[in-house]
């Protein structure tokens, strides 16, 4: 029998209760209340806990507290990589961020799923669908980012926008649902 973590990851149908999903997001929970405990002086202990916290973790990382974090083990986050106040990341599917991306504050990455169906999402089923940042980008603030999305190198994403769809390398996009307005020169 598939492991509900293995399917989770490759956007099957799984379990959220599942007891070791359960065990995964309370260990990585509470690594990220002792990161959000942390004095902002404290810059050891909190490289320590994003090393922790997070599946990988390039050079020059630097993240601002509070963060919420659902899994963390299904994050990639490249070097140079700068996040402003209040992340949140929902990442029972993949969530890859590149090099050299600012991410403002209040930013939201979903990868969750639930079905529409009441009788499959009172069984407590999700899916997932990866997300992908690609290289020197930059995400305002208060951007949410739905499951599935992809976000090409060099690509901004204007403040407030909610991203439903890929946005192609190079381009600006905003708005509710995003749309790309022009070259982001």
């Amino acid at each position: 029998m598939e492991r509900a973590f293995d399917a989770m990851v490759a956007g099957r149908p799984y379990c959220i209760n599942d007891a070791e999903l359960v065990e995964i997001r309370y260990q990585t929970r509470d690594r990220v209340d002792a990161f959000n405990g942390l004095s902002a002086r404290q810059v050891a202990e909190k490289t320590q806990l994003i090393q922790q916290i997070f599946g990988e973790v390039g050079e020059d990382v630097h993240i601002e507290k509070p963060i919420r974090i659902d899994y963390g083990c299904n994050t990639k986050l490249g070097s140079h990589v700068f996040i402003n106040f209040n992340l949140t990341v929902l990442d029972p599917g993949l969530v890859t961020i590149g090099n050299h991306v600012f991410i403002g504050p209040n930013v939201c990455f979903y990868t969750a799923l639930h079905p529409l169906d009441i009788a499959e999402r009172d069984s407590h089923t999700g899916t997932t669908l990866p997300i992908t940042i690609g290289n020197h980008v930059w995400i305002a603030g208060d951007v949410k980012i739905l499951p599935g999305v992809t976000i090409g190198d060099g690509a901004v994403v204007g403040a407030g926008s909610v991203v439903t769809k890929d946005i192609p390398a190079g381009m600006l996009a905003v708005g509710n649902p995003a749309k790309v307005i022009r070259k982001a020169e």
